[in-house]
């Protein structure tokens, strides 16, 4: 039961957009600036983004160096290459607008753990520094020296360092999205699940957590930033979600050796220290099956090979207590290359972000309301 100011007031817009994380705030704040007299709204199903913007690890990286010689055997160079300058410049873009202080961000580099098996990547470093020159105009990938001193195990043979990697803190960068949404008029409705979007009539069906049934919206536009959890409403999409689980240490009570964001095993493992503690996550290829769901469950195969790691690779001979664990659901698809693309009449979509929401999500959203603005 709606009043008549409901009716009058809040179910018409100029656009919808469907998805508060990261490509969907980057989205209606990008159209806002080309349209500032337009009526925006956003519509969430959690609390919080439901799918990985406030949930990752806070990475602000581009590919460590065995996962980018891996997408060689999935993708061509070109798009290898244009997919690295794409988060590289995004990754640029959103320290600029917003600023390093206000994202928590620290340039304090990349490191990837090889083991003696992995040697062979080494070979190829000179080729990908060469790739890479026209984008960074310098070697990104280096060969650490003394690498003991980092204190890993004596199974990691070698340290690959990559200068043009950081860290920040995601719930920050979302703190940014939200008071830039604000400050421009964009108006944020939480608890609303969309059950049905009609493309090319311009409605979105929605049930609302206080019990109210279903409310039909009406835009002139609508954008799809679900990311993972897309199927329900484009089912013809290329979309695989994939669940990243994270651990988070209690206060370690030693020295960390070490500084800055690392991976392990083709950038499926990442690590990094965290106000005195470890965070580590990832290995979702321990079990790639069980992790393709959209289910916000704990994998305890996966969950296992993480605290193996920390007491044996990263902490050896250390007790590390664990304080929390959560987990992000991210999308991929059979190229890493995000989907951003008309999906109907009125509607677009800016999907499949391959775990690469922090880096890409703000260029994606611009590039998303770009398309939206030639309807």
């Amino acid at each position: 039961m709606f009043s008549y100011w409901e009716k009058k007031h809040f179910l018409r817009y100029d656009l919808i957009v469907v998805g508060s994380g990261f490509v969907g705030l980057s989205t209606a704040i990008h159209f806002q600036a080309k349209h500032p007299k337009a009526n925006i709204l956003v519509l969430e199903r959690g609390v919080f983004p439901t799918g990985a913007s406030t949930k990752n690890a806070g990475f602000a990286c581009f590919g460590s160096l065995t996962e980018i010689l891996d997408d060689f055997w999935h993708m061509t160079r070109d798009e290898v290459l244009a997919l690295i300058e794409r988060r590289y410049i995004g990754l640029k873009t959103i320290r600029k607008q917003f600023g390093e202080k206000k994202l928590g961000y620290a340039h304090s580099h990349g490191y990837e753990l090889l083991d003696e098996s992995q040697r062979e990547a080494l070979d190829q470093m000179s080729a990908v520094n060469k790739l890479l020159k026209p984008v960074f105009k310098e070697d990104v990938f280096s060969l650490v020296k003394n690498a003991s001193k980092m204190g890993f195990d004596a199974q990691v043979k070698y340290i690959v360092k990559n200068k043009f990697e950081g860290e920040l803190d995601p719930g920050m960068y979302m703190t940014s999205l939200w008071r830039l949404a604000q400050e421009v008029g964009i108006r944020i409705l939480t608890g609303v699940s969309v059950c049905e979007i009609q493309n090319d009539e311009g409605i979105v069906l929605a049930e609302d957590a206080a019990g109210e049934g279903s409310v039909e919206f009406k835009a002139k536009k609508i954008a799809v930033c679900t990311n993972a959890f897309t199927k329900k409403l484009w089912p013809e999409s290329d979309i695989q979600p994939g669940r990243g689980l994270i651990l988070l240490s209690q206060p370690l009570d030693f020295k960390i050796p070490w500084k800055g964001t690392f991976h392990m095993d083709k950038g499926y493992v990442y690590f990094r220290q965290i106000d005195g503690r470890l965070l580590l996550g990832g290995a979702r290829n321990k079990d790639f099956e069980s992790e393709k769901n959209t289910d916000f469950e704990v994998n305890p195969k996966i969950k296992s090979h993480l605290e193996k790691l920390a007491r044996e690779v990263i902490f050896p001979e250390k007790n590390i207590l664990w304080d929390m664990e959560w987990t992000g659901i991210m999308a991929f698809g059979k190229i890493k290359s995000p989907i951003i693309q008309k999906i109907g009449t009125n509607t677009v979509a800016a999907v499949r972000l391959g775990g690469m929401g922090v880096a890409i999500g703000w260029q994606v959203g611009k590039e998303l309301s770009g398309l939206l603005s030639k309807m």
